[in-house]
């Protein structure tokens, strides 16, 4: 069982507003994450919030919700909730919210890969540069739920170059994040 985590509880200080409720293409940018997840073949999917905007989007889409009190001490903090819930994953799937063109082919297409491999840790590659959505066993989840500050599994990645499966992926602007304002005038020239 693969279980979709989506961080999305960050205060977008970049951005300076939500950058998850920025319209692209008449969707939230969150509402794309969560709508790519859903048509995924994902086995199940926790959002991580903090404002009630993107609750709401996460309920309308029938997954489940976890509100991040601790958002303020970084984005360990949402990954440590969405890892203590998925209590029957065998493997956690981490995403972000905010990467516009994440597409459940992608996301199936990540999962196909992890599922032939024999490595406990999936990340893709765009661009020859390490990105999101990455996929990691549920041995590592001890190591998880002791990750501090603003980061993620980067650094259990790290200590397992050996067991981690890289997936280059071509089109590059499916790994695009949105962090702030240059990055939307990007996103307008790519569409």
């Amino acid at each position: 069982m693969i279980t979709g985590i989506i961080l999305a509880s960050g205060f977008s200080r970049r951005m300076k507003a939500d950058k998850l409720l920025i319209d692209i293409e008449g969707s939230a940018l969150i509402e794309r994450v969560i709508k790519a997840c859903v048509d995924s073949k994902l086995d199940d999917i926790i959002l991580i919030y903090r404002s009630e905007e993107v609750k709401k989007i996460g309920e309308k889409y029938n997954i489940k919700t976890i509100y991040n009190e601790n958002a303020h001490l970084g984005q360990s903090e949402g990954l440590k909730l969405g890892v203590r819930r998925a209590i029957e994953a065998k493997s956690y799937m981490f995403l972000v919210g905010d990467q516009p063109f994440l597409t459940s082919e992608l996301i199936d297409k990540l999962i196909e890969e992890y599922n032939i491999s024999d490595l406990p840790i999936l990340v893709p590659y765009y661009n020859n540069h390490r990105g999101m959505p990455m996929l990691i066993s549920s041995i590592f989840k001890e190591e998880l739920l002791q990750i501090t500050g603003d980061k993620g599994g980067r650094d259990i990645v790290e200590r397992n170059i050996s067991k981690t499966k890289k997936v280059y992926i071509e089109e590059e602007r499916l790994g695009m994040d949105i962090d702030n304002q240059e990055d939307l005038k990007i996103l307008q020239i790519t569409k």
